[in-house]
């Protein structure tokens, strides 16, 4: 753990050393991957917990009623 905890340090240490640009364009590559990866594990997670409880989109499009079709006037029937 001391070995990882040391590396990490290094990182951190090389990262905030950096000028302002670099830093910016290291930080932005590493992190728009992980944001990526987080929404789409919570995309995931919330999508089978909302099918679970029968929330989805498909369950509540079925279990509404069709709307009827609206009466024609004499002007459109013309």
């Amino acid at each position: 753990m001391h070995a990882i905890a040391g590396w990490w340090d290094g990182v951190e240490l090389w990262v905030a050393g950096l000028p302002f640009v670099p830093q910016f364009a290291v930080v932005l590559a590493a992190m728009v991957p992980v944001c990526f990866a987080i929404a789409y594990l919570l995309d995931r997670v919330l999508r089978v917990g909302l099918r679970a409880l029968g929330r989805d989109r498909v369950v509540a499009q079925e279990a509404a009623a069709p709307a009827a079709q609206p009466r024609r006037t004499r002007k459109e029937a013309a």
